[in-house]
């Protein structure tokens, strides 16, 4: 018993073994008990030790971290490693306001910053969006750090992620030792600020001046790419950087690729990327699912989510925010179910956008009921849940819950964006609420500074056209800072058989052919306005009009989810296995429509498919 007592306390006061208690435990209570260790073994005030603790609290105690706080104050003596490692430990916890607390002691404490103190303190700015880093700035050239390369490197990128991307720029310019990561950083930064081209004209620049590429940098450039749509310089970075090896190919580099081939519109590319992956994470596959919503191959997306789970590969926020994406669009119900059953099962946390997703999934799968409990139950509520909502109340056409939410969010302190305001003027639309209407779209740029795009002309043009304010709609057409678009005629259009305004319409009509002439469904609009005013002549000139330009029309397409299965129905196809039982009970049903006393509105004459 001595003896193993006394190897006991050889292990207990080994720093070695406490350090790697304190790498392996990681609950709150954990290093708790390892400080006490500290303490009685009489390490309490050792920098290693103390600092990798400071480390470790700061990271896992989430909710409060005046214990780390606490324990720092209690070291006698701190030198700037010391300080370092606590503003390092902070910047990454879930405070990272703390790291510029404890910047402001080390000031008041008359300790000097060295150069590894501001590129852990600058990193804290890509966490926080009221900040700003000219305050450190100044402090940098104060202690004649602005011309270190690393210092700079760091605040190139603070600037950037911060929004001040010319800062950034003047800063990257006065540079003179600028290595891979100054150059990455830059771009980088106009990648984040929406600058995605300007992205890869500094890579040219970065690529004239013989800088070796890396791995982040390839990264960078591919979704610089994929932003612009620019295939051709995707293409090539994939082919003179990945392929023969001047880059490691990483499950970040594929990953990349894959994006950009899907944000370029080449989803077979990405799905041949990710299949010659050498290695794959979630990253990888939510990257792939990502694409196929990307190219709306819903319901391929959602069969690989099935290979991932099958590969026991845990999805994350992003891979189930896509999944419910394309269970939305497919009105995939039972999968949407089971997404939504597996975020409570696993305590999976509900972001902004992972809310969102499970809004609209389930308002588009006509469970508008279920969508408004999802909303109640996100504990914090930005613009996107929000809009996600209204836009669901809209859909279904309770426009009155609809507005009465939007003025929720405008009391909740949350502002509108444009997505928002298409939902507002979608359920005035719905409601019929003309002047309310006119008063949202007009608040638009008065009160809030948004102007107005196509999209929302087009819901007040589709306003006014269901209301019969023809002439206000055609005026708001002609004074429309943009071009109308086929789909604003193409609601007006809509506007003109509801109400029986047919010369109207077939002005409407033949201009959407001059502006579509290879769209068969503009043909079959204008073909049955002319059946409708029972002109035959002219439903069948246009009829001859089709196919003298060789255009055919595109089979109607319908997909219907049976216990958890997609099956997709194509007009005129029977190549389904069930084929001939679906026809046979659609048969039986038109039987009982018509015992029923049903009587189809032959006003509307659409030609079959040997016509179109």
């Amino acid at each position: 018993m001595p003896a193993t007592a006394s190897l006991t306390n050889k292990l207990i006061t080994s720093r070695d073994t406490l350090f790697s208690l304190l790498r392996k435990h990681r609950t709150v209570e954990h290093l708790k008990q390892i400080h006490s260790i500290l303490i009685t073994c009489g390490l309490s005030q050792d920098t290693f030790l103390v600092s990798e603790l400071l480390h470790s609290l700061a990271i896992y105690q989430a909710n409060n971290l005046a214990y780390a706080s606490h324990l720092f104050d209690r070291i006698k003596t701190s030198g700037v490693y010391l300080w370092n490692t606590t503003i390092r430990a902070f910047s990454t916890s879930c405070q990272p306001q703390m790291s510029l607390v404890f910047f402001a002691k080390l000031r008041r404490d008359g300790v000097v910053p060295d150069k590894h103190t501001f590129p852990l303190l600058l990193k804290t700015f890509s966490k926080l969006k009221n900040e700003n880093p000219f305050q450190v700035y100044a402090q940098i050239i104060k202690f004649g750090l602005n011309f270190d390369r690393f210092v700079k490197n760091s605040l190139v990128s603070a600037l950037a992620n911060s929004g001040y991307i010319e800062s950034a720029r003047q800063v990257f310019d006065e540079n003179m030792q600028k290595d891979v990561i100054t150059w990455t950083a830059m771009i980088d930064g106009y990648v984040r600020n929406g600058g995605a081209m300007r992205g890869l004209e500094c890579f040219m620049e970065m690529r004239s001046m013989g800088i070796r590429v890396d791995e982040v940098t390839t990264v960078t450039v591919l979704c610089a790419a994929g932003m612009v749509g620019d295939i051709w310089f995707g293409r090539c970075v994939h082919g003179f950087y990945v392929e023969p090896g001047r880059v490691h190919w990483d499950v970040y580099v594929g990953s990349a690729l894959v994006d950009m081939y899907s944000k370029c519109g080449y989803c077979d590319d990405a799905s041949k990327v990710f299949c010659q992956m050498p290695s794959k994470n979630v990253v990888s596959w939510s990257a792939l699912i990502a694409s196929y919503v990307q190219c709306s191959r819903y319901k391929d997306a959602l069969l690989v989510f099935q290979d991932m789970l099958l590969e026991d590969v845990e999805p994350n926020q992003c891979t189930l925010t896509s999944v419910l994406t394309a269970c939305a669009q497919l009105g995939a119900l039972d999968q949407g179910r089971w997404v939504h059953g597996y975020i409570d099962r696993t305590n999976l946390q509900v972001n902004s956008t992972l809310g969102t997703a499970l809004i609209d999934m389930y308002a588009k799968c006509g469970c508008i009921e279920k969508a408004l409990l999802a909303f109640e139950k996100l504990p914090v509520k930005d613009v996107y849940p929000w809009t996600a909502m209204i836009n669901g109340l809209a859909m279904h056409g309770d426009a009155l819950t609809s507005l009465s939410l939007f003025s929720c969010m405008l009391r909740s302190g949350v502002q509108p964006n444009k997505v928002t305001f298409i939902g507002v003027l979608s359920a005035c639309s719905h409601g019929g609420l003309v002047d309310e209407g006119r008063e949202f779209f007009g608040s638009m740029s008065r009160n809030y500074y948004l102007e107005p795009n196509v999209n929302h002309y087009g819901c007040m043009v589709d306003l006014l056209g269901r209301a019969g304010h023809f002439d206000e709609a055609m005026k708001l057409i002609e004074d429309m800072p943009m071009e109308p678009t086929p789909g604003i005629w193409g609601a007006l259009f809509g506007s003109c058989m509801i109400h029986k305004a047919f010369e109207l319409g077939e002005r409407i009509g033949k201009h959407l052919i001059k502006l579509q002439p290879h769209h068969s469904g503009r043909y079959v609009l204008l073909a049955n306005l002319y059946s409708t005013c029972q002109k035959w002549e002219a439903a069948a000139h246009v009829r001859k009009l089709m196919k003298g330009k060789g255009v055919g029309k595109t089979p109607g397409c319908s997909w219907i989810e049976m216990s958890g299965e997609i099956h997709e129905f194509i007009s005129f196809d029977k190549s389904h296995t069930e084929s001939n039982d679906v026809y046979a009970m659609l048969d039986r049903i038109i039987v009982e429509l018509k015992l029923a006393g049903y009587v189809p509105d032959s006003n509307i004459l659409e030609f079959d498919n040997d016509g179109f």
